[in-house]
C-alpha cells in the first residue's frame, strides 16, 4: 500500500507528495516553489518573504465569513540524518518512505515527518471544498531546524490572524501551551600537525547503534551520547601514549549523537594492552546501557598510517573538555511533573581542514536565566580548556496561558471527537511559538500534532492512527472557532 492510499487521502498525498521533494534546512528552495505552485494551482493568494517564509490564504467557507481568521503553522525544512551506511544525498534524494504495520518509517534516514506531516495538514485544509473553516492563512517557516531563521525574520504585518495552530507537536493526545527557549555554544580548538613515529600502529575505533534523537524531546530518556563514550573510551587510553588524528561525532545541535569515530595512533609495542582496555570498558559501557540502547557497539579495527597526529596538548585539551562537559538533563520542572526544565546536549565534534576542531552544543531552559547559566557553564568549561567559544542568537521560550480561548476551544473539541480529555503541558522541545509572540504579542497559540518517535534520527517514525485522530481534531477545531466581536 502507498502512502497517498491511507485516509485521509488528501492529507496523505500530500505528504507522499513532501517526502519525494529534497529540503534540507538552509536548502528548501524546491519546497519553497512547491508551495507557491500549490497556491497557484489552487487559485490561492501567496507570498514569500526574504527570510524563505511562504504564507498562502484562503477565504472562509461560505456563511463562515465573519470566523476569527487562524494561521496554521508548520515549517518546510527537515533534519537530515542517516546511517553511517546509507548512502543518500539529502539535498537531491528522495526519502524512502514505507508502511510498516501502524507506523511510517524512512529507510536508513529521517522520514521529514517531522514537520512534514503538519505541512501536509495545512495543504489539505487549503486544498478542501468540504472543510468548514473560518478564513485561513498557512505559514511555512523555513530553516527552523537549525536556527529558527524564518521565525527570526519574519516581518511584522506578513500574518494578520490572531490565532495561532502550531502543528509542530509529536505528542498524540497532548495538547502543548509552553516551550523551552534554547541556545547554541560552539567552542574551536586549534591544533598543530605532527610527524608519525615510525613504530605507530593506526586504529579506527567506533561507536554506533545508539538511538540518539530529539535533544529536546528525549533528552530525559538516559540515551546514550556517542561522543561521550568515544570520549571515555580515548581517555581510558590516554596512559599508552595513543596520539588522535580524527574525531568525527555526531552531527546536528538538536539531535543526540547516535555515531562517532576516531582514528588515532599507537606504539606498536602498546596494541595489545589498548584491546585489552578497549575491551573491558567496551564491555562495563554496554552493560550500564543495556536496558536504554541494547543495540550499542563498540568496534575498534586496524587502519592505514594517517598522514599526520594533532599535538599532544591540544589532544589532551580536548579530550578533558569533552569530558567535563555537562551533558542531559540539568533540572527538573518544580512546576510541571515530568518536564524537563533545563538541559544542555554535547551534539557534535568534527575536525576541519584548516587544523581545527569544532564541538557544537545546544542548551535549552523554560526559564531564561536557567538557559543562559547552563551556557556559561558550558563556555567555561571549553575556555578553561583553552577553545574559543561563540553563542548564537537564541530563541526565547513560550510561557503557558492556561485561559487561552484557543486552549478551551481544542480541549473541548478533542473531548468531543476524539472522546477522552488531552494532557495540557509544555514541552522541552523549541518551537517557534516564543519568537511568534515576540514579534505578535497578541497571538493565541496552541501547539498539536500525531505522535512521532525517534525524531531527528534514522528511527523516526509517525504513527498512522494517530495521525488519523490528529486530522479529525483539527478539522474539529476549525469549525469552532468563534465569530470576530
Amino acid at each position: 500500500m502507498r502512502l497517498s492510499e491511507l485516509e485521509p487521502l488528501e492529507m496523505w498525498g500530500y505528504f507522499e507528495e513532501i517526502t519525494k521533494i529534497p529540503r534540507p534546512s538552509k536548502h528548501e528552495e524546491l519546497m519553497i516553489r512547491y508551495l507557491l505552485d500549490f497556491a497557484a494551482k489552487h487559485k490561492l493568494e501567496a507570498e514569500r518573504d526574504k527570510a524563505g517564509n511562504v504564507v498562502i490564504r484562503k477565504p472562509a467557507s461560505k456563511g463562515l465569513e465573519k470566523m476569527k481568521s487562524v494561521i496554521l503553522q508548520g515549517h518546510s525544512d527537515m533534519v537530515c540524518e542517516k546511517n553511517s551506511d546509507k548512502i543518500h544525498d539529502f539535498e537531491k534524494d528522495p526519502i524512502d518512505a514505507y508502511i510498516d504495520g501502524e507506523w511510517i518509517k524512512a529507510r536508513g534516514t529521517t522520514l521529514g515527518a517531522d514537520d512534514g506531516i503538519g505541512v501536509a495538514a495545512a495543504l489539505a485544509v487549503l486544498a478542501s471544498k468540504t472543510i468548514a473553516h473560518g478564513p485561513i492563512e498557512a505559514l511555512f517557516t523555513s530553516d527552523e531546524e537549525t536556527g529558527m531563521t524564518g521565525a527570526f525574520g519574519l516581518k511584522e504585518g506578513f500574518v494578520k490572524s490572531k490565532i495561532l495552530i502550531n502543528l509542530d507537536s509529536e505528542d498524540d493526545g497532548e495538547l502543548f501551551i509552553g516551550c523551552a527557549g534554547g541556545i547554541d555554544t560552539q567552542a574551536t580548538f586549534k591544533f598543530s600537525k605532527r610527524k608519525i613515529s615510525r613504530h605507530s600502529k593506526a586504529f579506527i575505533v567506533a561507536v554506533t547503534g545508539l538511538k540518539g534523537g530529539h535533544s529536546g524531546d528525549e533528552i530525559d530518556k538516559g540515551l546514550g551520547n556517542s561522543n561521550k563514550i568515544l570520549t571515555r573510551l580515548l581517555l581510558n587510553i590516554n596512559d599508552l601514549k595513543f596520539r588522535l588524528n580524527d574525531f568525527n561525532g555526531g552531527n546536528l545541535r538538536n539531535a543526540i549523537p547516535r555515531e562517532a569515530f576516531a582514528k588515532f595512533t599507537i606504539p606498536s609495542e602498546n596494541v595489545e594492552k589498548m584491546n585489552t582496555k578497549i575491551a573491558e570498558l567496551s564491555q562495563l559501557i554496554k552493560a550500564e546501557l543495556s536496558v536504554k540502547e541494547p543495540e550499542l557497539k563498540i568496534e575498534i579495527h586496524a587502519a592505514d598510517l594517517p598522514e599526520f597526529i594533532i599535538d599532544r596538548r591540544t589532544q589532551n585539551r580536548l579530550l578533558q573538555a569533552l569530558n567535563a562537559c555537562p551533558h542531559g538533563v540539568l533540572q527538573m520542572s518544580p512546576d510541571m511533573p515530568g518536564l524537563v526544565e533545563t538541559s544542555t546536549n554535547l551534539a557534535s565534534v568534527k575536525f576541519t581542514e584548516k587544523n581545527k576542531i569544532v564541538v557544537a552544543t545546544s542548551q535549552r531552559s523554560a526559564i531564561e536565566s536557567a538557559k543562559w547559566s547552563m551556557a556559561y557553564t558550558v563556555q567555561s568549561v571549553f575556555e578553561l580548556a583553552g577553545a574559543k567559544v561563540k553563542r548564537g542568537e537564541g530563541y526565547p521560550g513560550w510561557k503557558p496561558n492556561v485561559n487561552s480561548e484557543i486552549l478551551n476551544i481544542t480541549n473541548q473539541a478533542h473531548i468531543r471527537v476524539l472522546e477522552f480529555e488531552p494532557k495540557i503541558r509544555a514541552i522541552h522541545a523549541g518551537l517557534e511559538c516564543g519568537l511568534f509572540l515576540e514579534k505578535y504579542p497578541y497571538l493565541d497559540m496552541i501547539s498539536f500534532g500525531p505522535t512521532i518517535k525517534g525524531a531527528h534520527s534514522p528511527d523516526e517514525r509517525l504513527n498512522i492512527p494517530a495521525t488519523q485522530r490528529f486530522w479529525t481534531l483539527l478539522v474539529e477545531v476549525l469549525k469552532n472557532i468563534p465569530e470576530e466581536k
